[in-house]
């Protein structure tokens, strides 16, 4: 979760708010000039408990406390909203800003509106398309390498919500207006540098022309370049931006074939993006490919390593089911007549399939549902696969976490504030409080705790991954409070939730939910697949967990109680005690 110029990143309100003294009214969200896409918005703040407060002239409902947070509809452009309390006043203006794209005036084209808006490169015969917004009833045409394109008006097509709509369950999509959105494609059979598109546009006997931004190059076959990843671990994307969805990081070494630019993006070889300041291009360098013929093993204290001998190191996946693990390589063929494994505490049997030209998938059947971890590294060009075995879980009672290794993850900190309760009082200090309960729960029940912040200090999501690659624990968990998109109802919505990414920490963010829901009659928010730098690490199973809504005025109330903290901190205890016993 990241504060980003109060925009809504994970459902936590992002705000620089701080417990501030009198007055007495107060409203943490919205900020006093604030702007937004939504609909509606809702207003988080607090005033005295006695007499009304007054949102232009309405009243609103509130808790025991004082504290409110009632939504709003919104009109596209300024919405004024006039906070009342007894003889204090507070004046709001909520700007909507329209999703529309704004059709040009007269002969022109809308701004910064032609695409390709970058530099791209695709390789021969592939389709090259171009946008533009303009005029209706406009004729639009893009030239290129001699060439004359038409651009088309484009009939309506649905709009998609972000994926914060996923949070709200109204991620529904939406009819969007495509008048003025032109839109045509091209092919180009040979290699050149085509240089920047010329968009021409007439509109009533005049005409326009406007250079494209971008540059446009198409690649030869025989002269592809090719990269090598520089990082650790190089983020793979299925498409050419961080919208995108990640794939299977690339370990550092890893070498393939670029096919396609896009801005500062790459596309590989094997179909996936890659920004190029994760990656260098090796000069002269042929198309990476490889045989694979012996596979490896060895058996160290608390991993199985799989070696894979490889002539160069070529993009891998991964991909966890339940009792199966699954390796493809790429650009790889296999000459493979034996692999030795013998009777392992991990893996009952290893399977592979080359399952396309140049694709060869590995399989490891396991002994047990439940996955502890792997790490994937090349060691010059071996790739070597560690798979943790289960962590030897305590017998008695007394202290059932004896032997187990846990990193508690405090979520934000220093200036990264995360969400905001109706008071003020911030995210990253009570997820500090509870955190140190739930070491202190731990710690008693036998278990060796890791926090990775023990004071209210700024540290990276970066930092905090490393730290649980590092320490290699049984289990590692974020402790977050929740908060709500700007179209949220905060008022209605409550509740206990738990986030995973690897399949290897499903089944314990299911477990903690169902527990801590029923131990503590809790209202049940959901579980979700989310792939957050906190779910991610791949070295241990890792759910981030929200405790509580910040932007609920009656969850709040109890998110700051002390003996609810203390309830809280001992049934999340209790739960991941239970859960191991489960899987033991």
């Amino acid at each position: 979760m990241k504060n980003l110029f109060g925009l809504v990143i994970l459902g936590c309100i992002v705000t620089s708010s701080v417990a501030l003294a009198d007055p007495s009214l107060k409203v943490v969200f919205p900020q006093t000039s604030y702007q937004t896409s939504s609909q509606k918005i809702f207003f988080l703040g607090t005033a005295p408990p006695d007499g009304q407060v007054l949102i232009n002239s309405k009243p609103i409902t509130r808790s025991k406390a004082g504290h409110f947070s009632p939504s709003f509809p919104l009109q596209l452009g300024e919405n004024l909203f006039t906070v009342r309390h007894d003889n204090q006043e507070l004046q709001i203006k909520v700007t909507r800003l329209t999703t529309e794209p704004e059709l040009p005036q007269g002969l022109a084209f809308a701004k910064d509106s032609l695409t390709p808006a970058v530099d791209i490169a695709r390789l021969p015969g592939e389709l090259i398309c171009f946008s533009a917004i303009a005029p209706p009833n406009a004729s639009v045409s893009v030239k290129l390498a001699n060439q004359t394109t038409a651009l088309s008006p484009q009939p309506q097509q649905a709009q998609l919500p972000s994926n914060l709509a996923a949070l709200t369950g109204q991620n529904q999509p939406y009819a969007q207006s495509s008048v003025g959105n032109y839109k045509g494609c091209t092919t180009v059979a040979t290699a050149a540098d085509l240089g920047q598109p010329q968009f021409q546009l007439t509109l009533n006997g005049k005409t326009i022309t406007q250079p494209g931004t971008g540059k446009i190059q198409i690649l030869s076959r025989a002269e592809l370049p090719v990269s090598e990843v520089t990082v650790e671990s190089g983020a793979a994307r299925t498409g050419p931006s961080t919208d995108y969805s990640r794939l299977t990081p690339l370990p550092k070494g890893t070498r393939a074939t670029v096919t396609g630019r896009e801005g500062e993006w790459l596309r590989l070889d094997y179909g996936a993006w890659i920004n190029s300041k994760e990656t260098r291009i090796l000069p002269g360098a042929i198309e990476p490919q490889t045989i694979i013929r012996s596979v490896g093993y060895r058996q160290l204290p608390g991993v199985t390593e799989i070696v894979f001998p490889l002539q160069v190191p070529v993009p891998v996946s991964v991909q966890q089911n339940e009792g199966t693990f699954a390796l493809t390589l790429y650009n790889t063929t296999a000459q493979t007549d034996i692999i030795r494994l013998d009777d392992d505490p991990l893996i009952s049997r290893l399977d592979w399939q080359q399952e396309a030209p140049e694709q060869v998938k590995y399989t490891f059947n396991l002994k047990k549902a439940q996955q502890w971890g792997y790490k994937l590294r090349y060691d010059g060009t071996t790739l070597v696969l560690a798979l943790r075995h289960p962590p030897k879980i305590g017998n008695t009672r007394r202290k059932p976490l004896a032997n187990l290794k846990i990193v508690l993850d405090p979520g934000h900190g220093g200036k990264e504030t995360g969400a905001s309760g109706p008071t003020g009082y911030l995210e990253k200090d009570v997820n500090l409080v509870v955190s140190k309960l739930l070491r202190d729960e731990l710690v008693k029940r036998g278990a060796t705790v890791v926090m990775t912040r023990q004071d209210d200090r700024e540290l990276s999501l970066a930092e905090r991954q490393a730290i649980i690659s590092q320490e290699e624990p049984a289990i590692a968990l974020s402790i977050h409070h929740n908060s709500l998109p700007d179209d949220g109802d905060a008022e209605k919505t409550k509740g206990f939730g738990t986030f995973w990414y690897h399949p290897q920490a499903h089944n314990l963010a299911i477990f903690l939910q169902n527990y801590v829901v029923k131990k503590l009659s809790r209202p049940y928010y959901g579980v979700f697949w989310n792939n957050l730098a906190l779910t991610r690490p791949a070295a241990a199973p890792s759910v981030l967990l929200e405790l509580g809504f910040m932007s609920n005025p009656d969850e709040f109330e109890q998110v700051v109680n002390p003996e609810e903290q203390k309830k809280m901190a001992g049934a999340i205890a209790q739960g991941i005690t239970e859960w191991f016993r489960s899987v033991k």
